[in-house]
């Protein structure tokens, strides 16, 4: 098959480091593979792997012209058989472009936290949570399959040296390292983030030996680094460091005793065998054990509300007061995180999945009574959305992130 792969940015995320490695990896079974999107962080890594790319305007509308008029072009000069689109815009670029125009099959996935209300519902859809799937079925996606965000677990392993990197950040031998690995944005992550350094101010008070390291960046780092700043004061010492964004934070996952994260990256850290604690908004926050492992495999790797120690950064830091103490808690917990990713997010598998997924949307074109109906609910959907923003442009209060950065998951995990 020759495929077109179309992430939403080429930003250092989760849903595109994803978009990345699944194409790679479904190339290596035989395929084609064209990646199309923006230059960014990521094209390096594009290259690394040997994966073609055709760049696309960076500013664009959404739905955009500009770019369908691209894909177009690309699809007709290459022969693509299936287009891949990662996120609502890319999907429907391409459900108003190849899909209708051409008759080309597009599949979709959604690595956010739910799925917006007008994305088209007979297109095949991938989504990481079982919640989220039950959610997409119920509300009339015709097919939606469960790929839960998949791991590299040959290059992501327990084996990967970190000691340069904590040497690097002159972290003490006797030193706890806590990592967190994310984007700085106030959307999902920035209540986790502002926490965690909380917390480990609080354990630092306590005469804890730990340290906490965030890599990443984004429109938040003025907030992160200012809750950071009262830490270090606080606690007379450096004990959070900010050390923006490293493309390649394999060694960051590997030097740390503990992780902190959601998504994907805490999907890293497990397969790097680490203990981890998963962070949400709303207080949550939970340490990842046999106990604690269905409620993540069924909503994801995030939270919302109390977790089995409370709400807020009490809980927090209670959590991670009981890894920073207990070494061989910690191991346990590592041990656990890593046959877990190995049993259930391996990157090979993901691609046997999707490469069926591609195989059967080219085996079984969408009915145009389907497409009809999917191209007055999107279209009138999008339409309401372009208010809506509008308006909240007009008051300030406009989001960044995509519509469906909400989280599909209940109040209290409690």
């Amino acid at each position: 098959m020759k495929l077109l792969v179309y992430p939403h940015s080429m930003e250092v995320g989760g849903s595109q480091l994803n978009a990345v490695q699944l194409a790679a990896a479904v190339r290596d079974r035989g395929h084609e593979v064209i990646i199309a999107a923006e230059p960014g962080p990521l094209s390096e890594r594009l290259r690394d792997m040997g994966l073609e790319h055709i760049e696309i305007p960076r500013r664009r509308r959404r739905p955009s012209p500009t770019v369908i008029a691209q894909i177009l072009h690309v699809i007709r000069k290459r022969k693509i058989d299936v287009v891949h689109g990662y996120e609502w815009p890319p999907v429907i670029d391409a459900f108003f472009g190849p899909l209708l125009l051409l008759r080309i099959p597009v599949v979709g996935t959604v690595l956010s936290m739910s799925v917006c209300p007008f994305f088209p519902r007979s297109i095949p859809l991938v989504v990481g949570t079982e919640a989220i799937r039950q959610v997409a079925v119920a509300s009339g996606h015709h097919q939606v399959t469960l790929i839960e965000p998949p791991v590299d677990t040959d290059a992501d392993n327990p084996e990967v040296d970190g000691t340069a990197f904590r040497a690097k950040h002159q972290i003490k031998t006797d030193e706890v390292l806590i990592v967190m690995i994310c984007r700085l944005v106030p959307e999902l992550k920035l209540e986790g983030l502002l926490s965690t350094c909380e917390a480990v101010r609080d354990l630092s008070l306590t005469g804890s030996r730990v340290r906490l390291l965030i890599v990443g960046d984004g429109r938040s780092r003025p907030d992160v680094s200012h809750c950071a700043a009262i830490a270090n004061t606080a606690a007379g010492r450096e004990v959070i460091t900010l050390t923006g964004e490293i493309l390649d934070p394999r060694p960051a996952y590997a030097a740390c005793d503990i992780a902190v994260g959601q998504g994907g990256s805490a999907l890293r850290g497990m397969a790097f065998g680490k203990p981890l604690v998963v962070v949400g908004e709303n207080g949550f926050s939970e340490t990842l054990t046999p106990a604690s492992a269905p409620l993540f495999l069924n909503q994801g790797w995030y939270g919302l509300g109390p977790g089995s120690l409370g709400i807020g950064v009490p809980a927090l830091r209670a959590a991670l007061q009981q890894l920073v103490t207990e070494p061989a808690r910690r191991k346990e917990l590592g041990r656990f995180s890593r046959n877990l990713v190995e049993q259930r997010f391996s990157l090979r598998l993901a691609a046997e999945v999707q490469e069926r997924i591609y195989l059967d949307a080219l085996q079984n074109p969408i009915p145009t009574t389907s497409l009809a109906k999917d191209c007055v609910r999107s279209a009138a959907g999008l339409s309401r959305n372009y208010v809506t923003r509008k308006i909240q442009r007009l008051s300030g209060k406009v989001s960044i992130d995509d519509s469906n950065a909400r989280a599909v998951v209940s109040q209290s995990q409690s």
